[in-house]
């Protein structure tokens, strides 16, 4: 079965058909810039854009770089303030006139490592963390996901922790791979210290380069890179998605 999965992200909205039963994309991953201001609104007239693009007519998983309970947005790091309390379900439906199931961003990238990736078979604790303009969480136990850890907001010396090293700080402060690692290092050890997790994945994009720092990182558990890379978002919003409709939410004719 396809469902299309969005990844809306602080610098740019991507979108790709997936083959859920695979873990697979089909065909063409497109790419729309991040509206600036990135409001609601906004936003979901790049959606809408998107799913135009790729004339899709079916339920669609959708990404956000937030808190997300219930379809409402709830908080709003590294998009507009306007996004705090939001009916992101209900907005994205009346834009393109398709079934919406909204997640946090790292809750979709980790469903996906974990059912198709990185995770597949892994018990116990397992910690994915994604590094790209911000810093995301997602924590498995026993194979069920606890959502919206938001560990990228851990306080570390006075400075939220993706403040101190996310692949964007990483960017802006010009930082070779060694310099970078350190800051990472920081992160990861208070997240040890406070989990005990039996496995870390690393994703975001710039996990596709875990070949240039992953020998700088150091940790208890066995930490990998992503499977899945930049692709985990879109594949675990569909994932999401077409479990959540299995479960009783029709499905309409798709194509």
């Amino acid at each position: 079965m396809a469902i299309l999965g969005i990844d809306i992200g602080g610098s740019g909205i991507k979108g790709a058909l997936v083959d859920v039963a695979q873990g697979t994309m089909i065909g063409e991953r497109l790419r729309i810039s991040t509206p600036q201001p990135a409001t609601p609104e906004a936003v979901a007239q790049t959606v809408q854009q998107l799913v135009q693009q790729l004339n899709w007519h079916g339920p669609i998983g959708c990404t956000f770089p937030a808190i997300v309970k219930n379809g409402y947005t709830l908080s709003a790091a590294n998009v507009d303030q306007t996004w705090i309390g939001a009916n992101a379900d209900q907005l994205f439906e009346q834009a393109t006139g398709c079934p919406f199931h909204m997640l946090n961003d790292a809750d979709a990238a980790g469903l996906a490592e974990m059912k198709y990736g990185a995770g597949k078979e892994h018990n116990g604790v397992v910690m994915m963390l994604t590094f790209g303009t911000g810093i995301g969480s997602a924590l498995f136990v026993q194979g069920l996901l606890v959502p919206n850890t938001e560990l990228g907001h851990l306080e570390i010396r006075g400075k939220d922790a993706e403040h101190r090293a996310s692949d964007r700080v990483r960017e802006e402060k010009g930082w070779d791979w060694p310099k970078w690692a350190e800051k990472v290092n920081e992160v990861l050890a208070r997240i040890e210290a406070l989990f005990s997790p039996d496995l870390l994945i690393m994703g975001g994009g710039v996990s596709k380069r875990f070949d240039k720092f992953g020998q700088y990182l150091q940790t208890k558990a066995p930490l990998v890179p992503a499977t899945l890379q930049n692709n985990a978002g879109i594949i675990g919003a569909a994932l999401a998605a077409s479990e959540l409709f299995e479960q009783g939410h029709q499905i309409p004719n798709a194509h």
